[in-house]
């Protein structure tokens, strides 16, 4: 009984498999040309009209009518009185013909423009804290001017990279690196290193020294809670190391705990920029020389030619110009 069954499935797939194949052949030894001759005698049952509608001689046209009346063994045409009709065969051809040109059309046309001022659909960003403190604000703006229907979804994983791989994500912002495979990406700018304390600070002047530097308690942000930073690197260097009293996974905690302890942070220079303005901090410069970085946007290959994407992308490096 099972041998039985495993047979029928066999036929069934050999049958199948040679339909298609056949499909295909036939596909393959047809001029698609001939279908947009055959849609205009078809519709203007007329060989003269159909030859002018198309820009061909009438007796080209005429000899692609007989093409045509051997490939589907069907005289498609017949004269009745003056004129000719269509015979049944060719009655239930036009209907799928035109479909069928009209559909590849569609596929060959240029993919149609992207409205950002009427699309509506959510695109999902992959952002660390430090670039949306000081992007989402002028981005969310742009979009409100000329896309009000765009909504956002900002995520902040350290795996940005993979979930823009697999598709979670179609855009992600973070600190430039080679661009794995698959993906690309587009520079948006460099940014470098300041400190940042509270402005009646009792220990530190309008400068602050590299002495003084090590000597103070520090706040350092760790996103994935992985020991190390710039900063130790090079005072490692110079034979120093510094006291860090407190680690934390988000910049956005340090303005609170820096406006309310003698503590100091170093961070980037456009995010303590932001915090300034909303907290009672002074930026110095770094006692030590700390090496610049670029922020970058990534995205997977597929949507380099995409309208939509390729209209945000434009978007997020026009806001990150503009922050500068």
């Amino acid at each position: 009984m099972g041998s039985g069954k495993t047979c029928v499935k066999c036929k069934v797939g050999t049958i199948f498999m040679h339909t298609m194949h056949v499909a295909d052949g036939l596909l393959a030894g047809v001029d698609l040309n001939l279908l947009l001759v055959l849609r205009a005698l078809l519709s203007e049952r007329h060989v003269t009209r159909a030859a002018s509608r198309i820009g061909l001689s009438q007796s080209a046209t005429s000899h692609a009518l007989s093409r045509l009346r051997e490939l589907y063994g069907d005289a498609l045409l017949v004269r009745s009185g003056r004129g000719l009709v269509l015979t049944p065969r060719a009655e239930r051809l036009l209907p799928s013909l035109e479909r069928g040109l009209s559909d590849l059309r569609s596929a060959l046309d240029d993919e149609p423009a992207f409205e950002p001022s009427t699309a509506r659909r959510r695109f999902s960003l992959g952002m660390a804290d430090y670039g949306q403190a000081f992007l989402l604000g002028s981005l969310l703006g742009t979009l409100g001017e000329q896309a009000p229907g765009i909504d956002l979804s900002v995520l902040n994983f350290p795996n940005l990279e993979e979930l823009v791989v697999s598709g979670a994500l179609d855009l992600a912002l973070h600190v430039w690196g080679s661009a794995p495979p698959l993906l690309s990406s587009q520079q948006l700018f460099s940014d470098d290193f300041v400190c940042v304390v509270r402005q009646k600070h009792p220990r530190v002047a309008k400068r602050l020294s590299l002495s003084r530097y090590v000597e103070l308690q520090h706040v350092l942000v760790a996103p994935s809670g992985a020991p190390g930073s710039i900063v130790d690197t090079e005072l490692e260097k110079r034979g120093l190391s510094r006291r860090i009293a407190l680690r934390v996974s988000s910049f956005l905690v340090v303005p609170i705990v820096v406006s309310e302890t003698d503590f100091v942070s170093t961070m980037p220079r456009r995010l303590a920029r932001q915090l300034v303005t909303r907290y009672p901090l002074r930026i110095l410069p770094p006692p030590l020389r700390l090496p610049a970085f670029r922020f970058a946007m990534l995205w997977h290959s597929r949507f380099d030619q995409d309208p939509a994407h390729a209209w945000l992308r434009g978007v997020v490096a026009d806001v990150a110009r503009g922050e500068r």
